[in-house]
């Protein structure tokens, strides 16, 4: 006869191994996700927003037809997919469903991978609509959960279960919610309504489950400004000599008052290659997902207090600095840098109008397959120019 273990289905996650099912009380309970504990959002009754949405900019005549046609299929039930390239304006595509949800009485959640997109993300969404109340729920700050626009990181999906009529997803590809069954089977059990996902790497699969019935797929292959993507060089050094080419860059870029993020594999290499680099050439920090007040150091480097950043993969995404330069120490490490990857730190060049062109350079030993399917991917985009 088939035990308790084996008959449980756990109603948050969707578990079902038995060996992820324990027993407390004789009762079971869910060793997955456990540790998703804290206090849940209440239902607010639906009633329609007062919205004004606030743009210091036009969008493209491009954004603004994807813009309509996600609108259109919110209202007749589809899911988007919006498949664009880094720099298209992803997040303003998504204002304009935003709008119409609130004016229906529906509730809004953005959620991302990131607790520093998260924050970044809040104050745009803040600005664009300020007669909303928007809050941002992630790691220790969620002591506000409910309002008309909910931005919050993938973990904290947890909390609104069966809550969010339209909910856009952006970075969906990132680290960790990228692969995490778990994270996934709570971004289903948020929904009540209908999704908008964007990224400008999705995998094959999610394109795939986006062309089936009641899903659609929306490419915008050009960034908003109308310029190229800067194609990344590939300048080839052992990697001893790697941290010289790289002072020798960061010089260069100083001479030209250029801002710059320098790329490292680890933690432990970022840090040394910080106290190598910091030596030569000063006005520098360095930040990573265990660097005590990486909000400062980041925000201080958006204002001009540092001229360069050694950083992980932290910064790969939602980061948009004028005039920025980018480097990729160690370029060759595949456990770290995959073609998507490399994709999004690209990304970080040329995606302001006033500035649209720049240098990405991939230091490596020796080229990979994944830096070289970058680069495909990033000239075949520009072909759409």
């Amino acid at each position: 006869m088939m035990g308790i273990e084996e008959s449980f289905i756990c109603p948050r996650c969707g578990n079902q191994d038995p060996k992820y099912i324990g027993m407390r009380n004789g009762r079971p309970y869910c060793r997955k996700c456990i540790s998703f504990i804290g206090t849940k959002a209440a239902s607010l009754p639906s009633s329609p927003k007062t919205v004004e949405l606030k743009l210091h900019y036009d969008l493209s005549g491009e954004q603004k037809q994807l813009s309509r046609r996600i609108v259109s299929n919110y209202l007749r039930g589809v899911d988007t997919l919006v498949y664009a390239v880094c720099g298209a304006g992803k997040t303003e595509l998504s204002y304009g469903v935003i709008e119409q949800a609130l004016r229906q009485g529906h509730q809004v959640g953005f959620a991302l991978p990131r607790r520093d997109v998260v924050i970044e993300l809040y104050w745009r969404i803040k600005e664009a609509f300020p007669l909303n109340k928007v809050v941002a729920v992630y790691g220790e700050h969620a002591y506000a959960l409910e309002g008309d626009i909910i931005i919050l990181t993938t973990h904290q999906l947890y909390r609104y279960s069966r809550y969010f009529d339209l909910l856009v997803m952006d970075e969906i590809d990132a680290f960790p919610f990228k692969d995490n069954g778990l994270l996934i089977a709570l971004y289903h059990a948020s929904l009540r309504g209908h999704c908008v996902m964007m990224s400008a790497t999705p995998s094959k699969e999610m394109l795939k489950e986006f062309r089936e019935p009641c899903h659609e797929v929306l490419e915008l292959r050009t960034r908003f400004h109308k310029h190229p993507i800067p194609v990344p060089k590939i300048l080839v050094r052992p990697s001893f000599l790697q941290s010289l080419e790289v002072v020798r860059l960061l010089k260069r870029y100083r001479q030209q008052n250029r801002p710059c993020f320098v790329f490292s594999p680890t933690i432990a290499a970022t840090e040394e290659l910080y106290s190598l680099i910091a030596f030569f050439v000063q006005d520098g920090n360095y930040v990573h997902s265990k660097r005590v007040g990486r909000e400062e150091i980041i925000n201080a480097f958006k204002k001009g207090a540092y001229r360069y950043l050694i950083t992980t993969s932290v910064l790969e995404r939602g980061v948009t600095i004028s005039n920025l330069q980018v480097i990729v120490a160690g370029a060759d490490d595949r456990k770290i840098y995959s073609s998507s990857t490399l994709i999004q730190i690209a990304g970080r060049v040329g995606r302001k109008s006033d500035a649209p062109d720049g240098m990405v350079t991939f230091l490596a030993e020796k080229p990979t397959e994944e830096m070289h399917n970058a680069i495909k991917e990033i000239t075949f985009c520009n072909t759409f120019l």
